[in-house]
């Protein structure tokens, strides 16, 4: 049997579950890896290959780095690498419809989400965000929409009170890779029909700021605990403390925390000792258990108060809360 000749295009750490897959499965052959170019990080700006080149070359694979998807001279690169099928995953660019015309058997891409639901680019911290009891990953066949082509297969995962969203990433991952390879050769030989999506139900998972991970002590205790666990890594969840009239506000970052049932105005510290720092919400409050100073460690409560003491009363500053 002739292998399946595969152009797969992605750019972030999630897309490598799937490339290994694939470059490990005996019947296809991967023909290019196409990804964006390296971008500066660090202080000193120094040129980083994404994560999907990083393994594309381990192991090792041709490379394409085009700096548009749409660029004539991408688009004739493609044509010539006659692939039969093209996978995407979290590649970073809409497709223009020259690159979704080049292979016989279209373009599939890996969504992590339950499609129609959270189409674009933060489906997982959008999901915890919201507080979904479970999210998944999407096969669909590409079209000219943002997540809107129809769906080959789904497959679903609960979201657990442990999960963040780097842990559902990971569990994302190798779930889109399984569902990709068991998909595939149904799909490849016609037994599978792409079903339109549903026409009701679709919503969109905005970009990622950093100013999303500021705690708005407002919201009820639920959300801003939904929202920590969503932001996890990045950008985290962040409030700030004036010192005193005038003084610059002290950044705060959490690092653990749990619903607590008391109740007190929202941003108060409502108690604070070795069982964390509880703030009030504006519905019950958040035991805070881990967390850092701008410039220090990350530390248990305990030890935190020890060096930084907080007594009850003092108010978190809040984008919810009227001052």
């Amino acid at each position: 049997m002739t292998p399946l000749r595969i152009v797969f295009m992605g750019t972030a750490e999630l897309s490598c579950a799937t490339l290994q897959a694939l470059a490990s499965a005996p019947q296809i052959r991967v023909v290019a890896v196409v990804t964006q170019p390296d971008k500066p990080k660090g202080r000193d700006l120094r040129l980083t290959p994404s994560p999907v080149k990083s393994l594309a070359e381990q192991l090792p694979l041709p490379i394409l780095q085009p700096l548009r998807a749409r660029d004539e001279a991408f688009v004739a690169e493609l044509r010539a690498l006659k692939p039969d099928l093209m996978v995407v995953v979290a590649y970073g660019q809409i497709l223009p419809p020259a690159v979704l015309e080049v292979p016989r058997f279209g373009c599939l891409n890996l969504h992590t989400s339950l499609l129609p639901k959270y189409r674009g680019a933060a489906p997982i911290q959008r999901a915890i965000a919201e507080g979904e009891p479970e999210t998944g990953v999407t096969l669909m066949l590409m079209d000219a929409g943002l997540d809107t082509g129809p769906v080959l297969a789904a497959r679903r995962t609960p979201i657990l009170p442990a999960d963040d969203s780097q842990s559902v990433h990971d569990r994302l991952a190798q779930l889109g890779a399984g569902l990709l390879l068991e998909t595939l050769p149904d799909y490849i030989a016609g037994k599978i029909l792409p079903q339109p999506q549903p026409g009701t139900g679709a919503s969109y998972a905005a970009k990622i700021k950093k100013e999303d991970g500021q705690i708005d002590w407002s919201r009820p205790a639920i959300q801003i605990w939904n929202r920590f666990r969503a932001f996890l890594p990045w950008p985290g969840a962040f409030t700030f403390l004036s010192d005193a009239a005038g003084a610059q506000p002290q950044l705060l970052k959490i690092w653990r925390a749990e619903v607590d049932g008391q109740s007190g105005p929202p941003g108060v510290v409502l108690s604070a000792d070795k069982s964390g720092i509880v703030v009030g919400c504006g519905q019950n409050a958040l035991r805070i258990l881990e967390l850092q100073r701008e410039g220090g460690r990350r530390l248990p409560a305990e030890q935190f108060l020890g060096g930084f003491p907080l007594k009850t009363g003092r108010v978190f500053e809040s984008p919810g809360i009227q001052k």
